[in-house]
C-alpha cells in the first residue's frame, strides 16, 4: 500500500509554475494574474481566499482580493465581474462560493468570461469538458487526475467508480475519466444516495473516488483488494482530545480500507491540497491561451 502524497505533488506543480513565471519575468513579459472576489464575512471562505492569494504570490503571479460586504447587490457584483472581464492584467476570475442568498449564483458564474473561467464552472467550460474539448476543468477533479498521472496509476480500460454526483466533483471527474486521453480512457460508474446496495458497485472498482460528504462512509468490506482509493471528503467530526474540539476526516474509513488498497489518499494531505495548485495551473493556462489579448 502506498500513500498518495497530495502535498508533495502540489508543491511540484507550484515549483514548475514558479519556474515558468520566472522565465516570463526574465523576458520582460506580463505575468499571469488572478483576482478573487469574496462577498460576505464567512471565515472559511476568507481563509480559502487568503490561501489562494498567498499561493499566487509564492510563484510570482499577480494576485488581488476584492472583498465585498454581505449587503453587496447582485448588480454591483455583476458590474465588478464585467470590470475584470475587461482587465488585461487579470487572466483568471474566481468568485468565492457560496455567495449570499440574495445573489443568483448561476447568474454570476454565467457572467464570468469563459476565457477567464479558471474555476471551470461556466456552462461553456462544462459543455467543452463533456464533449472532450480542451477547456478549464474544475480544480478538484483536475487535481484527482493529476495525482493518478503523476503516480503512474493506469486508468485505461480500468473501472472507475465515483460516489457522489455534485457539480463540483462527481459529475466533472466522471466526464474527465471518460475521455479518450492520457490519465483517463476508463470505464466509469457513478453512484449516489439513490443507489440500493451501493457496495455492489464499489466492490467492482479498480479506482474508487469517494466524494459523498459523509464521514467514513466507505468501509473495508465495500472495496476489493488492490483498489486505488481517492478520498475527496473533508468532514469535521467531534474529538474532545483535539485543541479545536474536532478533527478532519475523509469519506473513507482510512485505517481499515488502507490495508486493502494499492494506493490511497489521506485526509488531510491528499486531494484537498491539489485544488489550489490546479487553480494556479488553470490561471497560467488562461494566460498562455489568451494572454496576448488580455495583456
Amino acid at each position: 500500500m502506498e500513500i498518495i502524497d497530495g502535498k508533495k505533488i502540489a508543491a511540484e506543480i507550484k515549483d514548475e509554475l514558479k519556474l515558468a513565471v520566472a522565465e516570463l519575468i526574465k523576458n520582460g513579459k506580463n505575468v499571469p494574474g488572478l483576482v478573487t472576489i469574496l462577498v460576505g464575512d464567512s471565515p472559511a471562505s476568507e481563509s480559502y481566499v487568503k490561501s489562494k492569494a498567498k499561493s499566487c504570490l509564492e510563484i510570482g503571479m499577480r494576485s488581488k482580493i476584492e472583498k465585498l460586504s454581505a449587503e453587496t447587490t447582485e448588480a454591483e457584483l455583476l458590474e465588478l465581474v464585467e470590470k475584470y472581464n475587461n482587465d488585461k492584467d487579470y487572466h483568471g476570475i474566481l468568485v468565492q462560493l457560496p455567495v449570499p442568498k440574495h445573489i443568483n449564483e448561476d447568474k454570476i458564474i454565467d457572467a464570468i468570461s469563459p476565457k477567464k473561467d479558471v474555476d471551470g464552472f461556466h456552462p461553456m467550460s462544462v459543455g467543452n469538458l463533456v464533449i472532450g474539448k480542451d477547456t478549464f476543468a474544475p480544480c478538484t477533479p483536475a487535481g484527482i487526475q493529476e495525482l493518478l498521472i503523476r503516480y503512474g496509476i493506469e486508468t485505461k480500460g480500468r473501472h472507475v467508480v465515483v460516489i457522489g454526483r455534485s457539480n463540483l466533483v462527481g459529475k466533472p471527474i466522471t466526464n474527465i475519466m471518460l475521455q479518450k486521453k492520457e490519465g483517463a480512457n476508463a470505464v466509469v460508474t457513478i453512484c449516489h444516495s439513490a443507489a440500493k446496495n451501493i457496495e455492489l458497485y464499489t466492490q467492482q472498482a479498480d479506482i474508487l473516488i469517494a466524494a459523498i460528504g459523509v464521514p467514513h462512509f466507505v468501509k473495508a468490506d465495500m472495496v476489493k483488494d488492490g483498489v486505488v482509493v481517492i478520498d475527496v471528503g473533508i468532514n469535521r467530526v467531534e474529538d474532545s482530545s483535539r485543541p479545536k474540539g474536532y478533527r478532519i476526516v475523509g469519506d473513507v474509513d482510512f485505517d481499515n480500507v488502507a490495508p486493502k488498497s494499492s494506493y490511497i489518499t489521506p485526509v488531510p494531505g491528499g486531494v484537498g491540497l491539489m485544488t489550489v495548485a490546479m487553480l494556479l495551473k488553470n490561471t497560467y493556462k488562461a494566460y498562455l491561451l489568451y494572454g496576448e489579448q488580455n495583456g
